[in-house]
């Protein structure tokens, strides 16, 4: 037993470090490309750095002497990239005029996550039972609604739903709030109540789909059939069984979760006029503000390279066969 468990840890330990090495590679490129925005953006580096900003003879110097300007495109990124890995990626040209990129973003942030978190709980607490309901009663008409109301979510454009909501729910019968954050945090979730289930309408989707066809698969095995014939009662079999054998995909599909209101989050925070991360990207882009671009989209990165780690994670340690292989034991 003993030399079994250290097998395991030794083959977490290096599924870990083959996850961060890669992880880090893929950084790697993702900084390389998103140097050359600087590059690649209409006009000059310096055109795009100074924005709207009167091209002084001393704003020119210093802002050649801050982004290496006058070296090669190598050296101007080795020096970017120093700077990124301590996440100082320079300071904001219009969103912001002056203020540290970091600044600018972390400022927004706290609505994006909190934003993604309230639409993750009411996936999980609406998705999963619902899914396992519609794989359990597979052809019932149970199933059959739950299956539809699974399509029509995931065929809705998330601009549409959140257009339609935002007026039945916040216009025609005013229970919720039409724009902006809130303060306080009876008064945040007010206001990110309709954003949030605007999002989880779509994800429940997704969710529903993958917990169905999972739990489909786990009532066809054999040893579920057995467990019935033994006279085990339903809600042993659902919470032993079914749901612990589900508990992969489930994992899989809460990283998509907390990967997924990043990009749709955009639309949303701009329909419902959130101060998040989404917004600022599109200001950014609207305002050519590069350094905001390449400080989000950073950071951006780092976080879906962060969830897709612990969601392998979390798939390698709740999935018993995949340990085992690792140990040498299958």
């Amino acid at each position: 037993m003993v030399c079994r468990r250290y097998l395991w840890r030794v083959a977490v330990t290096q599924f870990v470090i083959r996850r961060l090495i890669g992880g880090a590679v893929l950084l790697l490129v993702l900084s390389l490309l998103v140097f050359t925005l600087l590059t690649v953006s209409p006009g000059t580096p310096l055109q795009s750095l100074l924005g709207t900003r009167p091209a002084t003879p001393q704003l020119v110097s210093e802002l050649r002497q801050q982004y290496h300007l006058d070296q090669p495109f190598v050296e101007q990124y080795l020096h970017w990239l120093a700077g990124a890995v301590h996440l100082d990626f320079g300071q904001s040209i219009s969103v912001q005029a002056g203020t540290p990129v970091a600044d600018v973003v972390y400022g927004r942030m706290a609505v994006t996550a909190q934003l993604a978190v309230y639409c993750v709980l009411i996936v999980l607490l609406v998705g999963i039972p619902l899914g396992l309901a519609a794989g359990i009663r597979r052809g019932r008409a149970t199933d059959r609604v739950i299956t539809l109301l699974a399509t029509v979510g995931l065929g809705v454009p998330v601009f549409a739903l959140s257009i339609v909501l935002l007026y039945v729910f916040g216009v025609a019968l005013n229970w919720f709030p039409v724009y902006g954050a809130g303060s306080g945090f009876a008064d945040r979730i007010t206001h990110l109540t309709l954003p949030a289930v605007t999002l989880a309408i779509v994800m429940c989707a997704v969710v529903i789909r993958q917990t169905r066809a999972a739990a489909l698969d786990v009532t066809r095995q054999d040893y579920v059939t057995f467990a019935r014939l033994r006279g085990l009662s339903p809600a042993r079999i659902l919470i032993h069984y079914v749901l612990r054998a589900c508990a992969v995909p489930i994992a899989t599909s809460t990283g998509v979760l907390l990967i997924a209101p990043l990009s749709a989050g955009v639309f949303i925070e701009q329909i419902y006029s959130l101060p998040g991360d989404g917004s600022l990207l599109l200001s950014a882009v609207s305002a050519k503000d590069i350094p905001v671009v390449q400080g989000i989209s950073v950071l951006v990165g780092l976080y879906v390279v962060v969830v897709n780690l612990l969601v392998d994670l979390a798939g390698y340690i709740l999935d018993p066969r995949l340990r085992a292989h690792a140990a040498g034991e299958i």
